[in-house]
């Protein structure tokens, strides 16, 4: 008989999103960038009251966790949603809450 184990890859990847969208900026980024194809950091930092470098620490903590990605057009750099992960993302949090 094979044992399962308890913790299972989707929940570190659902642990992973889930803690790349714990703050309320990268939230409002994630929301930002589903209305629309792509968006330049420098875009972001005009409408949100944080300085660029902390801004900068929110994007790596989503690009990390595979939810956006980025690609430079110097000197910027445009940020879009990693659509497969973020369908992921979505899928097993519906999967969690349905529970």
């Amino acid at each position: 008989m094979e044992i399962k184990p308890i913790i299972e890859d989707k929940h570190k990847r659902l642990a992973r999103f889930a803690k790349a969208l714990g703050h309320p900026i990268r939230i409002y980024v994630m929301q930002t960038l589903a209305k629309q194809a792509c968006c330049y950091s420098g875009d972001l930092t005009e409408v949100l009251p944080i300085a660029k470098s902390t801004l900068s620490q929110h994007l790596k903590e989503l690009k990390d966790a595979g939810l956006i990605q980025g690609e430079t057009e110097a000197p910027r750099i445009k940020y879009c949603i990693n659509k497969e992960n973020w369908k992921e993302a979505q899928n097993l949090l519906k999967e969690l809450i349905e529970l």
